[in-house]
């Protein structure tokens, strides 16, 4: 193996700021504590909390690196006393709370994965932040069922594009809104059954036409603001709708009598500053039923850009600009 050095480029938030504020430094390489691995990285997934947190809206929690980075791939590299999942050598993919804008980095064996079989470390590192997200949401909070239909706004996004294969494949019928034909396309694509461009239709009218006026059963929303009355609307009776996001931001105005007349569910979650033992129980849900999804090519990876670590601004420029589809990956080896 190669040897440890003692310290390692890594990529920090100098000042709340625009992209530019990211900036290559030296740091020490962590050390890893009980039950922790350390990882070589070899790529690290670029995620809307990265541009939130490098704005100074989104502090990493406590006792987490302040770097930016939330989910990583690469190699185990050594491990701390007690750890008895992985060994040094292994390839893997983990959910961080922080720090994986760098060559290397520390986490809680139990919220590592291994790369599953066929997936390059690129692909690999596109996986933790949206799969548990997802399926946390999706499958666990809104309670997702085989026949129902589910709609996720924002769906070439990296949670959109998640979202919708594992929705297809766990039995559901799929919608999706995107801001362009060509985004739409590309929800269908990926097994969408309708995609709609908010830009010019109302989504509410045209899934309530597909689904013959019943309306969507889970809806997953990172937009927030007026999307939220719209929700309401196009729900079902008992619908869930889950927000993780606010981008349209966090304030609305709602007709409360829709909750009642529908007996709605209104949810949410954020995930980074759950505790290891909460990211544990996803990891072993997505281990035992997505990962030989993945495996067999039921589940793709879909990338759209690659950046060196030191050029994260770049990528942080490329996120902002929402023209992505799919996700965008720091290569660091």
């Amino acid at each position: 193996m190669t040897p440890i050095p003692t310290t390692m480029t890594a990529v920090a938030i100098t000042r709340p700021g625009a992209p530019e504020v990211l900036k290559p430094e030296q740091r020490p390489v962590p050390v890893p504590g009980g039950g922790e691995l350390l990882i070589r990285v070899e790529a690290a997934g670029v995620n809307r909390p990265d541009v939130f947190q490098r704005e100074g809206n989104y502090p990493a929690p406590a006792g987490a690196s302040d770097l930016p980075g939330l989910e990583v791939a690469g190699t185990v590299a050594a491990l701390g006393s007690g750890t008895s999942r992985f060994a040094v050598g292994d390839r893997v993919c983990a959910l961080l709370p922080g720090g994986g804008y760098a060559e290397y980095c520390t986490v809680d064996e139990t919220n590592a994965l291994p790369v599953p079989g066929g997936l390059s470390m690129t692909q690999a590192a596109a996986l933790p932040e949206t799969f548990f997200t997802v399926w946390h949401n999706v499958f666990q909070r809104a309670r997702l069922q085989p026949g129902e239909s589910f709609l996720v706004h924002g769906g070439t996004s990296g949670i959109g594009v998640t979202a919708i294969q594992l929705a297809r494949a766990f039995g559901a019928r799929v919608f999706a809104t995107a801001g362009s034909a060509e985004k739409c396309a590309a929800c269908t694509e990926l097994g969408a059954e309708r995609a709609v461009n908010y830009r010019d239709e109302d989504f509410v009218a045209v899934l309530k036409a597909a689904t013959g006026r019943k309306g969507i059963d889970v809806i997953l929303d990172m937009v927030g603001g007026s999307y939220a009355e719209r929700n309401y609307q196009v729900a079902a009776t008992d619908g869930r709708i889950v927000q993780i996001a606010t981008l349209l931001g966090g304030e609305a105005t709602v007709d409360l009598r829709r909750i009642m007349m529908k007996r709605l569910t209104h949810t949410g979650s954020t995930l980074r500053a759950r505790d290891v033992a909460f990211k544990a129980q996803i990891a072993q849900e997505l281990q035992a039923q997505v990962w030989p999804l993945i495996e067999k090519g039921e589940v793709k990876v879909l990338i759209d850009s690659t950046f060196p670590l030191v050029e994260a601004a770049g990528a942080h420029a490329l996120m902002e600009s929402s023209a992505h589809v799919g996700k965008i990956v720091l290569k660091v080896a």
